[in-house]
């Protein structure tokens, strides 16, 4: 099987890998062609209202009810879930990690999730997790879904292929799937062993901000999400189930790949998205507007206007504002931002921040450029200028981000990260005016 895709953000979709099998006018016949059964997948209540009402109807080969044994506890590695806190002597402060190597250990999607931030509480249905995950084996034989969260996943050293119960999904660096609680899915290796990071959002699912003034064009266009076309297996083979629930793993046995879903249809299930597709906005005139113009997709929470959770990017983009200071300003902010570096140089931190890197900066924790970045945008002459090869993003949530103490203690971790403001000089001087 290989991927293909439908476009368009938040569709219904109907596909079918066979003639027929989708019924036509009603969701579960007496009979369903093929002999396949008839299962709803919902991720909303069903009394929600219908722009958040979430469903798709799946027809396959045996419901997913249809496990071998009893679910069994197992060990979650180095996995945690809010409101879980880890006992570290970390104290809080802006934080920066270099690219966490790609381990030469067999590792698959599953074993080789490293949890480095939980925010929030997942048993209440609020906040977030930010994972590394380091894949140097495909998933053969062996399932995963995550009950305990919706999962975006930002690759961003070699490509990973999903094969879901919707479909095949295909990304490399630069792309992004999000796949939805519950759903199940393989993980297997596009090439060599790959990297990527992982929005665990424990909230209301993602969707694409509200435009206001900026109208009906930019950002995010909706036709460049891409959902998988119906592709089932027939595989009578045993297979293992992973699940995630409650913040603990279990598993089961399966006697046949659950990946057997030859029709579906909803407005349910995973996707992708190329994030060199952003249409990015920006002040054309003068001054600098806020990043939120970047956001690509939000998880709304219960106050208006403050997400559970935004995904936001720094793409290619020009600069060309008159008379100011370019770079993101110093600041304090009540969400506190996950950031990593897909690839290329991120114009606030020329040094030290590099493809595979995080950094963490969090609830009113003051930040901003380095000396270097500040000395350079005060003085330059300003010519509208490309920042072109970049791509940065940003898990930015309400809730405090705790950090587990495999980050804490990991050798990435940059013991002199705040070095990089000490160098910032005092320039006042009462007497002095710059010229209009």
């Amino acid at each position: 099987m290989t991927s293909a895709y439908m476009s368009g953000f938040g569709n219904t979709f109907e596909t079918e890998a066979l003639p027929g099998a989708l019924p036509v006018g009603r969701n579960s016949p007496q009979k369903v062609n093929y002999g396949l059964y008839a299962e709803q997948l919902s991720g909303s209540p069903f009394t929600a209202p219908q722009a958040t009402n979430q469903r798709s109807w799946l027809y396959r080969i045996r419901p997913t009810v249809r496990h071998t044994g009893r679910f069994e506890k197992i060990d979650r590695g180095k996995v945690r879930t809010a409101p879980e806190r880890d006992d570290t002597a970390l104290p809080i402060g802006q934080l920066r990690w270099n690219p966490m190597p790609i381990p030469q250990a067999p590792l698959t999607f599953i074993t080789g999730m490293h949890t480095i931030t939980t925010a929030g509480d997942a048993e209440a249905m609020s906040g977030m997790a930010s994972h590394v995950v380091f894949v140097t084996r495909s998933m053969e034989r062996e399932h995963f879904f995550n009950a305990d969260g919706e999962m975006l996943i930002v690759a961003q050293e070699n490509g990973l292929r999903f094969r879901t119960e919707f479909g095949v999904i295909d990304i490399t660096p630069g792309e992004i799937c999000i796949i939805p609680r519950g759903v199940i899915f393989r993980i297997e290796l596009l090439g060599e062993p790959a990297r990527a990071y992982i929005c665990e959002n424990y909230g209301g699912a993602f969707t694409l901000p509200d435009r206001g003034p900026i109208g009906a064009n930019c950002l995010a266009n909706p036709r460049d999400f891409q959902a998988p076309v119906a592709a089932y297996e027939d595989v009578e083979e045993p297979c293992t189930l992973f699940v995630k629930w409650g913040g603990e793993f279990f598993r089961t046995r399966v006697s046949h790949s659950p990946l057997d879903v030859a029709a579906w249809h909803g407005n349910y299930y995973p996707y992708k998205y190329d994030l060199r597709r952003f249409s990015p906005v920006g002040a054309i005139a003068f001054d600098h507007p806020d990043p939120s113009i970047f956001t690509v997709m939000t998880s709304p929470s219960e106050t208006a206007g403050t997400a559970n959770v935004d995904f936001v990017i720094f793409p290619e983009r020009w600069g060309v504002a008159e008379n100011t200071f370019r770079p993101p300003w110093y600041h304090r902010n009540i969400m506190s931002e996950f950031m990593g570096l897909i690839y290329g140089v991120y114009d606030a931190k020329p040094e030290g921040f590099v493809p595979g890197g995080i950094s963490l900066h969090n609830t009113m924790l003051p930040h901003g450029p380095d000396a270097q970045a500040f000395e350079h945008a005060s003085n330059v002459e300003l010519k509208p200028v490309k920042l072109a090869n970049t791509l940065a993003f940003m898990f930015e949530t309400k809730f405090r981000q705790r950090v587990t103490k495999y980050a804490a203690e990991s050798p990435a971790l940059q013991p002199d990260y705040i070095a990089c403001w000490t160098d910032l000089k005092k320039h006042f001087d009462p007497n002095r005016r710059e010229p209009k």
